[in-house]
């Protein structure tokens, strides 16, 4: 039993050496999978390891000084490939709950707009699409669009999203922060991920590429059906009920950071100076 105990004194550090690697790999691999850049990058380490193997055993020396080079420029490439998801992974954890200050009440407020929102346009068949701006500013996606500024109301977001105005067929962008509209006809990117379901249309995409693009959420209502989705982390959540977005959405806001009304309260510290 020393002997046991004595080995295992000796060796905890290397085991929790294992462990941690161990579920960085794996979190690494469940991140990275469902992305537009993993079969690259299976291919990319799968070819390193091959050639670095076939060296080992056949003494290829040249070959091997190459990949201890190579091995550097694939990192860089690795980088350059998945820089979306590594910026979306970073926004994520700036706007983790430890780094969070948002009031629980204004998220309620907040969200309780949004669903009163959703479930008038799917109502009345209006399609829309709208991100929610949290700690990544959508400034370069606003730019294509028309700027507004201006309070967020079912009414509006109708008359913006009815089929008979000019900007019915972009996005809108809403601030958090003070429950504004910051534009709307803005132009999303689209997800170009391989999806099982033929169904999925144009705006279901453009929710999904702005929030694979930074860590906004985005609402989309369907003008065929008047089904009501969410989309955050370039997920789609499909046909949610009421109550269903509400609880979503309360959750998803409660992660959200106020940084414009830290940057409006250093305006007024620097103003009073």
């Amino acid at each position: 039993m020393e002997k046991v105990w004595k080995f295992l004194g000796d060796h905890w550090p290397h085991a929790l050496e294992v462990i941690i690697l161990w579920v960085i790999i794996y979190h690494t691999y469940r991140y990275f999978r469902a992305t537009r850049g993993a079969r690259i990058f299976t291919a990319l380490v799968g070819l390193y390891i091959g050639m670095t193997l076939l060296s080992e055993w056949l003494s290829l020396t040249v070959i091997g000084w190459l990949l201890k080079y190579v091995s550097v420029i694939l990192v860089i490439a690795l980088i350059i490939i998945f820089q979306p998801e590594l910026r979306r992974a970073l926004a994520e954890l700036g706007s983790h709950r430890l780094f969070s200050s948002v009031n629980d009440k204004t998220r309620q407020r907040f969200a309780d707009r949004l669903v009163e929102i959703a479930e008038t346009l799917s109502r009345k068949r209006i399609g829309a699409l709208i991100a929610i701006q949290r700690s990544i500013d959508l400034k370069q996606y606003l730019e294509t669009g028309t700027e507004l500024d201006c309070r967020l109301t079912p009414e509006i977001a109708y008359t913006i999203f009815h089929s008979g105005t000019v900007l019915h067929d972009g996005g809108m962008i809403i601030r958090m922060s003070d429950e504004r509209i910051s534009g709307a006809g803005c132009v999303f990117p689209l997800n170009n991920r391989e999806l099982s379901d033929q169904s999925i249309g144009l705006r279901h995409r453009a929710s999904m590429g702005i929030t694979d693009e930074s860590d906004a959420i985005a609402l989309v209502i369907s003008e065929e059906t008047g089904a009501i989705s969410i989309a955050m982390e370039g997920k789609l959540e499909r046909d949610l009920e009421e109550d269903e977005l509400k609880e979503r959405l309360n959750g998803l806001l409660s992660y959200a950071v106020e940084e414009e009304d830290d940057d409006e309260s250093s305006e007024e510290e620097e103003s009073d100076v």
